[in-house]
């Protein structure tokens, strides 16, 4: 047969039941990443109360693996677009296994943090190349679905993760088994990745190594397409495609820029939430138990999970830009909701249920964003430079809230709910400013010049 684009074999044909399995795996890596990043925060009440720490140290300790994950998604990130996509993700889940399984070994907050920082990088890594992996094993017409269902494996993990941390780890054990339940999980993943996943076509077109063509057939054969006879020609006058084009390229530059400060802006109220919901709530008279306390995380994971699936059908009917926008609106006024306080524990639930839901589908509305605005040759770059300055607000909204909480006083939620959803607020103004465009479309047209 003529020569053909692989890309286009992926994106005009049907979803073969190997691509489903791969986009499956990659929301069971997801749900992974969730219950990893937050089993720190299932846990903060049971080491508080152990070690005596304060909220201000706790906040450093509960901001660790996101500092980690900035630094894992831009340096491990950029690998999968050098190494590929599967090498990348294998890597990436034996650093988590290892940092998850020396956390609960942990005797002293500065072991705990830097054990927690390497399980960050892990997991930083991680996230860049599972969602190239979900948007470029997708066809066309599914990717926005595969997207959303890959984006709610997070809370869906945290739901999963937070009902056995309460209703099991919490009770029968303590704090040290969830980091050594998540660690065990995370080791069971290796395998599945190494036999289920392979790597993906449009790596291979983008990088163009040795041997490409066989490699490219191969992974076409995993997922039962037709194969190629050679690589799509590029024109001679083509400009080079580097990873490096998501800032040096004047197109995909401000696209970049207000991505990852859009994101930034909207993790710092998004992990507000997600990090400190069960010390709020373990400390706010009458007081709660460990448990029913990290029982609200993870309902307000609940409601993250129901938010993203529903997302999705509005992201098939309209574009990214405005019902992400009007989420990101929503959310920061769900985050001030939170902050008026309960009087009972299913008051608290309602209310991370709802700022849950608003909060994550904007989640869901970014990720979209990257698949879209980043061209196959630099995804897992972009995208992890993305969430790279996103976990800088990630990292800094608990050691924020921390801070505030020491200077205003344990008493101001209100007043810090409010401080801390004005990031949602910034981060929509950045998206409205952003161009939307399809990148992989413009970049074939900058090669076929």
């Amino acid at each position: 047969m003529a020569a053909t684009d692989p890309r286009q074999i992926i994106d005009s044909s049907a979803m073969s039941v190997r691509q489903w399995i791969v986009v499956i795996l990659m929301v069971f890596l997801n749900a992974l990443d969730g219950f990893d990043v937050l089993s720190s925060a299932f846990a903060s009440a049971g080491i508080s109360k152990d070690w005596g720490v304060a909220r201000d140290a706790l906040g450093i300790m509960l901001s660790a693996e996101l500092v980690g994950m900035g630094f894992g998604s831009v340096l491990l990130g950029g690998l999968a677009d050098k190494w590929g996509r599967k090498p990348t993700m294998l890597v990436c889940l034996v650093v988590m296994a290892i940092g998850m399984y020396l956390a609960h070994t942990s005797n002293t907050i500065p072991a705990l943090t830097s054990w927690r920082l390497l399980t960050g990088l892990g997991i930083g890594g991680m996230l860049a190349a599972t969602n190239a992996v979900t948007a470029e094993s997708s066809s066309k017409a599914h990717r926005s679905i595969s997207m959303a269902l890959y984006v709610i494996g997070y809370p869906v993990g945290a739901v999963i993760g937070g009902f056995i941390a309460s209703g099991w780890l919490l009770v029968e054990y303590d704090w040290r088994s969830i980091f050594l339940f998540g660690a065990i999980v995370t080791a069971a993943l290796i395998p599945l990745v190494a036999l289920l996943v392979p790597e993906t076509p449009a790596f291979f077109e983008a990088r163009r190594p040795a041997g490409a063509v066989d490699k490219i057939n191969r992974s076409l054969r995993a997922f039962r397409k037709t194969t190629i006879t050679e690589l799509p020609l590029r024109a001679a006058s083509a400009p080079k495609l580097k990873v490096t084009d998501i800032l040096s390229n004047p197109r995909l530059r401000p696209v970049t820029l207000l991505l990852a400060f859009g994101y930034m802006f909207h993790t710092m109220t998004f992990y507000y939430i997600l990090k400190w919901a069960v010390k709020i709530v373990s400390d706010y008279p009458p007081g709660y138990s460990q448990p029913d306390a990290a029982s609200v995380l993870t309902y307000a994971n609940i409601g993250g999970a129901v938010g993203g699936f529903l997302f999705a059908f509005l992201l098939k009917k309209w574009h990214i830009k405005w019902p992400t926008i009007i989420m990101l609106l929503l959310g920061s006024v769900g985050v001030i909701y939170f902050g008026m306080g309960r009087e009972t524990l299913d008051g608290w639930r309602w209310a991370t249920i709802t700022t849950g839901f608003f909060t994550n589908a904007a989640i869901v509305g970014y990720y979209a964003a990257f698949a879209l605005g980043f061209p196959a040759y630099a995804r897992a770059s972009g995208t992890g430079f993305v969430l790279g300055v996103g976990r800088l607000g990630a990292a800094s909204s608990p050691i924020l809230a921390g801070f505030l909480f020491k200077a205003l006083g344990n008493d101001e939620l209100l007043t810090v709910s409010t401080i801390m959803a004005i990031g949602s607020l910034c981060s929509a103004v950045l998206l409205w400013l952003m161009p939307v465009r399809d990148a992989d479309a413009e970049a074939e047209a900058a090669t076929r010049a």
